[in-house]
C-alpha cells in the first residue's frame, strides 16, 4: 500500500524544481514562462516536489514546442491512472513567442533549456526557460572565476 500523504505536504504555490546548471551550461539570451500540458497524476506528483529539470531541454515539431526528459515521478496514490515520467510535454506559449524561438533554435548553436520550474498565484505549473547557446570551456571558466571574486567581496 502506497504511503498517505497529508494536505500540509502539498504546495500550492511556489518553486518545485530549479535547473541551476543552465546558466552555467548556456549562454542565456531570453527567457520565456511557458504552461505545461500535463495529466492529473502528474500534476499532483508536482504539488509534493518530485520533480526533477537535469538534462532537460526543448525540441520541435509541427509547429509546436516539446520539453524532453522533464522528470516527473509517478504519483503512488495514483490508482489505475499512470503516466510515463519522462514523456515529451507540451509547452503552452503564444505564437508569436513558438515562432521567434523556433527560427532561433533552427540557427545553429542555439538550445532551449529549462531553468525552473513553479506553481503561480493561481495554482498553475509553469516552466521558465532560457533560450541561448552552448558556452565553450573557457566562458565557463570565466564564469567560475566572477562567482569567486564576487564571494570574496561579500566577506570583506
Amino acid at each position: 500500500m502506497a504511503k498517505k500523504e497529508k494536505k500540509s505536504d502539498f504546495i500550492a504555490t511556489g518553486q518545485i524544481a530549479v535547473n541551476r546548471r543552465a546558466t552555467f551550461d548556456y549562454a542565456i539570451e531570453e527567457t520565456f514562462i511557458a504552461g505545461l500540458e500535463l495529466k492529473g497524476t502528474e500534476v499532483k506528483s508536482l504539488r509534493l516536489g518530485k520533480a526533477s529539470l537535469t538534462d532537460t531541454y526543448g525540441s520541435y515539431d509541427n509547429g509546436e514546442l516539446f520539453i524532453e526528459n522533464l522528470k516527473i515521478e509517478e504519483y503512488a496514490n495514483k490508482g489505475y491512472e499512470h503516466h510515463d515520467a519522462n514523456r515529451k510535454k507540451k509547452l503552452l506559449l503564444t505564437r508569436h513567442e513558438i515562432d521567434k524561438i523556433i527560427g532561433l533554435m533552427s540557427k545553429k548553436g542555439y538550445s532551449l533549456v529549462a531553468k525552473r520550474l513553479f506553481f503561480d498565484n493561481r495554482g498553475r505549473a509553469k516552466l521558465e526557460v532560457g533560450l541561448g547557446k552552448g558556452k565553450k570551456l573557457y566562458d565557463k571558466r570565466e564564469s567560475i572565476k566572477e562567482r569567486e571574486v564576487s564571494r570574496k567581496l561579500k566577506e570583506y
